[in-house]
C-alpha cells in the first residue's frame, strides 16, 4: 500500500471511530500533505465501503454547498457530496425526534428531497432529463454534523467526512406542485419561533433541479449510476444553524405547508 493510500484509510478509520466516540478530530488536510480533493473522496469511499460491509444500504445521495449562502458561510466555490445510509438513528419523517446525544456539532438545513424514478446515468445528463427523473418532491431537513473539531473545515475536509452528513428527515406525502415550478418555490427556517433564515430555489445552483444533474455527471464520471428509488437531497434554501437539544426547527414552505423536527 502506497503512503498516500496508508494514510486515506487511516484517516477513513479516524472518521469511523468519530462517529463511535463523539470525539472530533483534527482537521483532515493537517495530515495529508497538499490534500485534494481526489484524496478527499477516496477516503469517503472508504468509510461507505466500510458502512456497506457492515449491513447498512445507500438510501441515496446528499448534495451540499449549492447555494451561495452555504459557500460564503464556508468559503468555497463548488459543491460537493456524499451518501447517505439506512441506519434508522439517522432517518425521520414528520415531527421526527432525534436524540442529540448521536451526533457532534449538529446544524439544520432546510431542502427538498428528490425520490427517483428513473435512473439517472452521466455523463452528459441535461437539467430537463434531471427535472424528468424526479418523481415526487418532499419537504425536508437534513442534520448536518462534522466529525471534524469546531467545524473547522475547507472543501477537501468536508468532502472526506462524508460532505458533513449527519441525517435526514422527509416529509412522507410528496409536495403538490409542478416541478417545472421548483425554483419559485419559498422556503423560510424557523428554530424555536424564530426566523433566522428564508430562500427560494433559485438560491439553489439557480434551480434546485441543477445540483441533481450535476452529481449525476460527476458520478457518471466515476461509473456510478443514480437509481430509481434513490432519495437526494439537492442543497440548502439557507445557511446552516448550530441545534442542541430541546430545539424544535420548522421550515415553512408557504403555500405548501411546514415540516418539522425535534432534538431531545
Amino acid at each position: 500500500m502506497s503512503d498516500r493510500k496508508a494514510q486515506h484509510q487511516q484517516l477513513a478509520d479516524a472518521l469511523l471511530e468519530a462517529y463511535a466516540t463523539k470525539q472530533a478530530i483534527p482537521p483532515l488536510r493537517d495530515t495529508i500533505e497538499n490534500m485534494n480533493i481526489d484524496d478527499a473522496y477516496a477516503i469517503q469511499q472508504i468509510q461507505e465501503k466500510a458502512l456497506l460491509a457492515r449491513g447498512e444500504k445507500i438510501i441515496g445521495r446528499k448534495i451540499g454547498l449549492t447555494s451561495l449562502a452555504m459557500q460564503k458561510q464556508l468559503g468555497v466555490d463548488s459543491p460537493d457530496f456524499g451518501f447517505m445510509t439506512d441506519d434508522p438513528r439517522f432517518i425521520g419523517n414528520d415531527d421526527a425526534h432525534f436524540n442529540s446525544k448521536d451526533f457532534l456539532q449538529p446544524r439544520i438545513e432546510p431542502e427538498l428531497a428528490f425520490y427517483l424514478k428513473d435512473d439517472l446515468a452521466g455523463p452528459g445528463v441535461t437539467l430537463e432529463q434531471a427535472v424528468d427523473a424526479i418523481g415526487t418532491v418532499h419537504k425536508a431537513i437534513e442534520i448536518v454534523d462534522s466529525r471534524v473539531a469546531d467545524w473547522n473545515i475547507h472543501l477537501v475536509d468536508t468532502v472526506a467526512d462524508n460532505a458533513s452528513y449527519g441525517a435526514i428527515a422527509w416529509s412522507k406525502e410528496p409536495i403538490d406542485i409542478d416541478k417545472n415550478d421548483l425554483i419559485n418555490m419559498t422556503c423560510k427556517l424557523t428554530v424555536n419561533g424564530e426566523v433566522v433564515g428564508e430562500g427560494t430555489g433559485a438560491d439553489v445552483m439557480g434551480h434546485p433541479a441543477a445540483p441533481l444533474q450535476w452529481l449525476a455527471n460527476t458520478l457518471g464520471e466515476q461509473g456510478v449510476t443514480l437509481k430509481a428509488g434513490q432519495v437526494v437531497l439537492p442543497g440548502s434554501f439557507t445557511r446552516m444553524i448550530a441545534v442542541d437539544a430541546g430545539t424544535s426547527v420548522t421550515a415553512d414552505y408557504g403555500e405548501h405547508g411546514t415540516f418539522t423536527i425535534h432534538f431531545d
